[in-house]
Formats: C-alpha cells, sequence, structure tokens
C-alpha cells in the first residue's frame, strides 16, 4: 500500500498575507479558498510540479504562526530557482552548502545545494537542487 503525504498545514497569523505571498512571491498555485463558518478558512496551495500541498487557514491549526521549519521543496535548478524567487521579491538566501554541518556559501555536490528563505510569519523552507536523473 502506498501512502503518500499529501496536504502539510502552515500556522500563519494572517490568511490574507500568507496567500498573497505563496502565490504572487513564490509562485504556488492556488487549489482553492474556501471559508467553511465564521472563523473557519481553508486556503490550499501547491507549488509547481508538486503532488503535495500546504495549507494556511484559521481556525486550522493551534500551533503558532512561523513555528513550522525545515519544509522542503526540490528543484532541477538552484541558481534558476534562486533568480525566480529573487524577481519575485522573496528575501532567499544565497546558493549554499553544507561543509561540516556548517552553511557555505556556493554549490555543492550532488544533493548539496540549497537556498533558503522564510514566509512573512517565519515559517521556514529550504531548496534543494536534485541531481539530474
Amino acid at each position: 500500500m502506498d501512502w503518500k503525504l499529501e496536504v502539510v498545514v502552515v500556522p500563519v497569523a494572517d490568511v490574507g498575507r500568507a496567500k498573497a505571498f505563496y502565490e504572487e512571491q513564490a509562485g504556488f498555485t492556488v487549489d482553492h479558498d474556501t471559508r467553511l463558518r465564521d472563523g473557519v478558512r481553508v486556503v490550499q496551495l501547491t507549488p509547481p510540479g508538486s503532488p503535495c500541498s500546504i495549507v494556511v487557514g484559521s481556525g486550522v491549526i493551534e500551533s503558532p504562526p512561523g513555528s513550522v521549519k525545515g519544509l522542503q521543496l526540490v528543484v532541477a535548478d538552484i541558481e534558476k530557482a534562486h533568480a525566480e524567487l529573487t524577481a519575485r521579491g522573496v528575501a532567499v538566501s544565497p546558493v549554499q552548502h553544507f561543509e561540516a554541518g556548517a552553511r557555505v556559501n556556493g554549490r555543492g555536490e550532488a544533493w548539496n545545494s540549497f537556498v533558503f528563505f522564510n514566509d512573512p510569519d517565519g515559517n521556514g523552507w529550504a531548496v534543494q537542487e536534485a541531481p539530474a536523473a
């Protein structure tokens, strides 16, 4: 039996601000924006090409805004991803890799080139370059 991760809930303080960031700056697709009842709004967004989505909303999760760290996306070209995020106004780190557990500027070997950014609430994302198949 396959077990597939479908949705990750990301806690935010301002749903409209988060939706705008993920749609306009991070380039995610808005799958739906639904108000279920007073105080409950669910916005599902999906990164381009991803089978897994995120949900931001109100009345959805009790975790404090900005408490999710280590969300990770994988791309074929880290420089292109960096350029796209920068062009969209995301405060993104330079391309970095890990040496002896520390982040160092510049590309690394296969599977070891990243950029990092936070959403407006401080939820932390890594973008990793995956080697060509």
